[in-house]
């Protein structure tokens, strides 16, 4: 395994000094040693992964270095664009490394949602022709860390490492803290017992998705109005206004993060032009990209109730923190005729109980389907 230390100071010999991007779990060690010891105007938790190649591309032409940006595979579509409009080398050829976990690796096994990402990794990497080493456990990944840096710095154009599950040192750990009286658990709980029976719920990607299919399990009840969005983080609300457009009779409520809804915090404006009273979009708040190991988001130190409002929800004013407050503002927002919002935050934490999805997403959407 390539000890995270290493890895930084390897880079930093070569004279990489500024790291940007979104925490992955197989990069858990780096994301952790970076948040802890590298100063936050040189490492940069971005809201998704074009931002930072964005970010990485400013700060090269500013100082003429090659920047390094962290990502898991499955949010290379975000850094699609601008590694094609901005970093190509018949645009403004921009080197830097990218630092990928590579989800769904074929032999190795993962959730259906990195299944396809994983087989295409490589021929994306290929396809648009930036060069790339992959990290195994056990190799002299030292030297594939060194050949980037300096390939980049030749060629003046991206180049990519590869992180095979294992490579890196640092496992995800179960994190906790104790800011806010509650957790996701509580809120889902509170969420299902005041929401109208027969609502339509969007469950953001990630341990949300767990416990709510998990609460309606305990409940004895189906799933047949939830759906599971085990992908495509970010992108959680549009799903629900989608559904609210189509259901305009059914409440649909949609269950984000704060990271997810970060993300992509452009879908939030769509609400100001849909005529779609019956969405509720509540975003349990924990401040931190909790599923892949706890890294900080911003959304802790932003105003999510005043940037809803600014596009178009209606709120109660200010974000909430105990279950009296959740339930006084579900009553509250649930008999309004606008589209609601609310920023309920939250404490880390998970049930140690608590299993992966036992169902797949094809068996989700026969559920789904059947029931409607």
């Amino acid at each position: 395994m390539l000890n995270p230390c290493k890895l930084i100071e390897t880079l930093q010999q070569q004279g990489v000094e500024f790291f940007a991007g979104v925490p992955d779990s197989l990069l858990n060690g780096v994301c952790t040693y970076l948040a802890s010891f590298v100063p936050s105007e040189r490492h940069v938790i971005t809201a998704n992964e074009g931002n930072a190649i964005a970010m990485a591309t400013g700060y090269h032409l500013a100082t003429g270095t090659v920047p390094m940006v962290y990502m898991q595979n499955s949010g290379f579509g975000n850094a699609l664009n601008p590694l094609l409009s901005l970093t190509e080398k018949h645009v403004y050829s921009i080197p830097m490394v990218l630092l990928i976990g590579w989800r769904g690796q074929e032999g190795i096994g993962d959730h259906a949602q990195h299944m396809a990402q994983g087989r295409l990794t490589l021929n994306l990497l290929e396809g648009l022709g930036i060069p790339y080493r992959v990290l195994y456990d056990g190799d002299e990944n030292e030297e594939h860390v060194a050949y980037c840096v300096k390939e980049a710095r030749r060629l003046n154009l991206p180049t990519a490492l590869v992180a095979t599950k294992g490579s890196m040192c640092g496992e995800k750990k179960t994190t906790t803290n104790g800011v806010y009286p509650m957790n996701r658990e509580v809120v889902i709980r509170t969420v299902l017992d005041n929401c109208p029976k027969n609502a339509l719920y969007v469950a953001t990607t990630g341990r949300v998705t767990r416990e709510l299919y998990f609460l309606r399990r305990e409940r004895n009840q189906d799933v047949s109005n939830d759906f599971l969005n085990v992908g495509a983080m970010g992108h959680t609300i549009s799903i629900a206004q989608g559904l609210a457009l189509a259901n305009p009779l059914r409440s649909v409520v949609c269950l984000d993060g704060d990271a997810s809804a970060i993300m992509h915090m452009g879908s939030f404006t769509m609400v100001s032009i849909l005529k779609i009273p019956n969405l509720l979009h509540i975003v349990l708040n924990n401040g931190a990209h909790e599923s892949v190991g706890g890294q900080p988001t911003v959304g802790h130190l932003i105003n999510f109730t005043q940037i809803a409002e600014g596009c178009g929800y209606e709120t109660v004013g200010t974000a909430v923190e105990t279950r009296l407050e959740l339930e006084k503002a579900l009553t509250q927002l649930l008999e309004k005729p606008h589209p609601a919002f609310v920023d309920v935050r939250i404490r880390m934490g998970i049930r140690k109980s608590l299993p992966p999805l036992d169902v797949s997403p094809v068996q989700l959407k026969k559920i789904w389907n059947n029931m409607k």
